[in-house]
């Protein structure tokens, strides 16, 4: 047989044709795939996987979380996004935390924003959905109160913030059963979020009788109006905390326009500039019209070229991007081809920029900003404590799903008797008079989670997406030209070594910045790392499979055959299956 041109996959990319997921973990997948079984659509499944996530991944993803979603609908031939990211409380400004807190946005309640991912789940299933409720959760109820056997990587990531846990009586109750973390392959259970998903339940049969759609108010009602909402509210209070009832029962995820940027034979769908998903955007339209062939998978200057594309985005993140009901964001003029054909002679293929480039202008088309802020002061990062998990669905109608739920259970305390972590997010804005990202009364922070929908000659391609912080854009870019320019399988995509830049301020307190720093999965830094330092890059090696380097999922769709094909990153606890 002759030699592939490209590395194998330790993995076989699954293919089928009447449904396909992949998702952060197994038992997630699993669900979806049961939902779609019993008659469910991509939606349906894709909200049962994420209900799962908050259950099977509760270090990752919280039920009280994020959860971005974008849906690609067959019958209407349109992308909707739903932004699924909570709102600081109206108490919240930049004022009382540099008065309270230094200036910073410290651990605990004070940084937690509403909770987002219960309505966005809700409103993806009762708008799109055809399933009830009581039959997308069924799977993360059991698997709350009959429990799971513990995995290895939640397991090292509870045993590794145990003393934060610790601190909380009420977080250690639930995860630090008898005194210390589970061990892999012991039975988890979380009864009190059992209880709370239950109660949502109970709201539903009791509303049954009026509908399907009725019945999953009532359910979202029971949870921002009723007992789970006078919970946490309560708790706030005991706690010093921001967040009040009133606040809950204020609050509405939004259904918003995508971005979208054109890459060749490609679109490119992403959640608007709340999140950092057009960082993905800006860095492909800088790359279009670029032989990236010629260069080289994975080559010196294939590696040095995305990340100076990369660091250009990231510039302008960091300049621009924030809430849009807040800042004006000038989203068609960071796309548009005057500006990004200013922005790409900044780049030099000989030398790396030093630290993070200026940012541009993007209301003039211009490569420089008439007066540029000044340049961030590098910073040592604190502990990593990346959350967010990922699924992807597709169904039998064409119908996609793409959604990226987060919020660990580390960063403030259990809410008692709830099991819920409300959504730490606001550990995503800046407490900095005048940053685009500043704290305010109901602004949203600017959030890492960023799923993606990828469309080939106008018809539905693949849903991409990963955790991973500031790396997510970065993982996605590398795996989306894998299989768009290098022919990859999705398999082989996902698997491929992963480099990431983090020349910018990062997105979580206290915003760390390394000037110049390149981390190389080792496998790459071994053989590409010298020609890299060479051009001014600080190159850090990763370990191989390093979890820090995502953990990305994707399915293609094969618009001639129908044939459905998934990866699933082996560096998490992702699996993809499909019939």
């Amino acid at each position: 047989m002759e030699e592939k041109p490209i590395a194998g996959a330790y993995r076989p990319a699954i293919m089928g044709m009447h449904g396909m997921v992949s998702s952060g973990h197994y038992l997630a997948s699993l669900a979806a795939q049961r939902v779609l079984a019993r008659g469910g659509n991509a939606i349906d499944a894709g909200v049962a996987a994420g209900l799962c996530l908050g259950v099977v991944h509760t270090d990752m993803v919280n039920f009280a979380g994020v959860a971005p979603i974008m849906l690609y609908l067959a019958a209407e031939g349109r992308v909707v996004t739903i932004s699924g990211l909570g709102r600081w409380p109206r108490a919240a400004s930049v004022a009382f935390f540099q008065e309270h807190c230094g200036g910073r946005i410290p651990l605990g309640v004070l940084r937690c924003v509403t909770p987002a991912a219960p309505d966005a789940w809700l409103t993806a299933l009762e708008r799109y959905g055809t399933l009830s409720l009581a039959e997308v959760m069924a799977e993360a109820v059991a698997l709350a109160e009959e429990g799971f056997p513990m995995h290895p990587f939640m397991a090292a990531n509870l045993r590794e913030h145990a003393a934060q846990l610790a601190q909380w009586p009420s977080s250690a109750a639930v995860f630090l059963p008898g005194g210390r973390p589970p061990a892999p392959g012991e039975r988890f259970v979380q009864r009190d979020l059992a209880r709370t998903l239950r109660r949502l339940l109970e709201a539903e049969a009791r509303a049954s009788g009026q509908g399907r759609e009725a019945g999953i108010q009532a359910a979202r009602d029971a949870f921002y109006r009723g007992e789970v909402a006078r919970d946490i509210a309560a708790f706030f209070r005991a706690e010093g905390g921001l967040l009040t009832e009133d606040d809950l029962a204020a609050f509405r995820v939004q259904l918003e326009e995508p971005v979208r940027v054109a890459f060749r034979d490609y679109e490119i769908y992403t959640c608007g500039p709340w999140c950092q998903g057009p960082v993905l955007a800006q860095a492909l339209a800088l790359l279009a019209n670029e032989d990236l062939e010629g260069l080289g998978h994975n080559s010196p200057a294939y590696i040095h070229l995305l990340t100076e594309a990369l660091k250009l985005a990231f510039a302008d993140r960091e300049a621009y991007y924030g809430d849009p009901e807040f800042v004006a964001v000038p989203m068609a003029g960071l796309l548009s081809p005057e500006y990004v054909a200013a922005r790409r002679r900044l780049i030099r293929m000989e030398r790396a920029w030093d630290g993070m480039p200026p940012a541009g202008d993007p209301w003039r088309g211009e490569a420089w900003a008439p007066s540029p802020a000044g340049a961030p002061v590098a910073a040592a990062p604190a502990a990593e404590a990346l959350d967010t998990s990922y699924v992807c669905v597709v169904d039998r109608a064409g119908n996609v799903f793409s959604a990226t739920p987060s919020d660990t259970c580390m960063g403030a305390p259990v809410v008692p008797g709830t099991g819920l972590v409300v959504s730490t997010r606001g550990s995503q804005s800046w407490a900095v008079p005048g940053h685009p990202s500043a704290v305010a009364p109901w602004k949203r922070p600017r959030l890492t989670p960023c799923p993606a929908i990828v469309f080939k000659r106008g018809k539905p391609f693949m849903p991409l997406g990963t955790p991973g912080g500031d790396v997510q854009c970065q993982a996605m870019l590398q795996v989306f030209l894998n299989l768009a320019v290098f022919g990859m399988d999705p398999q082989q995509a996902v698997e491929a070594p992963r480099f990431a830049t983090f020349s910018f301020p990062g997105s979580f307190e206290p915003h760390p910045y390394l000037p110049n720093e390149l981390r190389l999965e080792r496998r790459l830094a071994q053989r590409v790392g010298e020609a890299l330092a060479a051009k001014g890059h600080k190159v850090v090696p990763w370990p191989d499979w390093t979890w820090r380097a995502g953990g990305v999922c994707t399915i293609t769709i094969d618009a001639a055959s129908g044939v459905l094909t998934a990866g699933a990153d082996p560096r998490r606890m992702s699996y993809a299956i499909g019939w």
